[in-house]
């Protein structure tokens, strides 16, 4: 699951126009240093709950980069960690402040193209709540995914926007750890 080809040679030009809103964002995924580190069962356990709730064979915590979705936790994909960023799954998500939902996305136009919908997954069904930290950035999604066709209920809705409030406290708690370490290290420096 990589990048593939876009179908027409601007179809993903915004994805070299970073500008001050976006550059802002992606200072913000990039303080909590989780992309490119191993999966933390926080956020494992996040994921495996989030299938549960759905009854989907897969199920991940991304963050949304630049340039990737980097999956700090995966159910049901083994070894992937990252995926493109084309646009109508996460990268789509974090526009927005809802839950994002695809019940059929061989026939919704915002996914007909996307290569994990046309791919050997066959994606079909997806929904994901954006990630949302204390300050207001979209970093990533919480999201389920199946390959067949399916409705959500608005229970199940409800508890993945809970799963998604439950990774920002998890990445504020990180945070906290990240500043309380520097600060050790500042002191330390000083005293010695």
């Amino acid at each position: 699951m990589t990048n593939s080809s876009p179908t027409s040679s601007n179809a993903y030009e915004y994805l070299d126009n970073v500008g001050p809103e976006e550059q802002a964002r992606l200072e913000a995924v990039r303080r909590y240093r989780l992309v490119d580190q191993p999966v933390e069962d926080a956020y494992d356990r996040i994921a495996f709950v989030a299938a549960a709730i759905f009854d989907t064979p897969i199920a991940t915590v991304s963050l949304v980069e630049q340039d990737r979705v980097w999956l700090a936790a995966c159910q049901g994909l083994g070894g992937v960690r990252e995926v493109g960023k084309e646009p109508g799954l996460c990268a789509s998500v974090i526009a927005q402040d809802d839950v994002y939902v695809i019940n059929n996305a061989a026939v919704d136009p915002r996914t007909l193209e996307h290569p994990l919908v046309r791919g050997e997954l066959g994606l079909r069904f997806y929904v994901a709540a954006p990630i949302r930290t204390h300050d207001g950035y979209r970093l990533g999604t919480v999201n389920v995914i199946d390959n067949r066709p399916r409705e959500a209920t608005p229970r199940q809705l409800r508890a993945l926007e809970h799963l998604a409030a439950m990774v920002s406290d998890e990445l504020e708690l990180r945070l906290m750890v990240i500043r309380s370490a520097a600060a050790e290290q500042r002191m330390r420096e000083t005293v010695s």
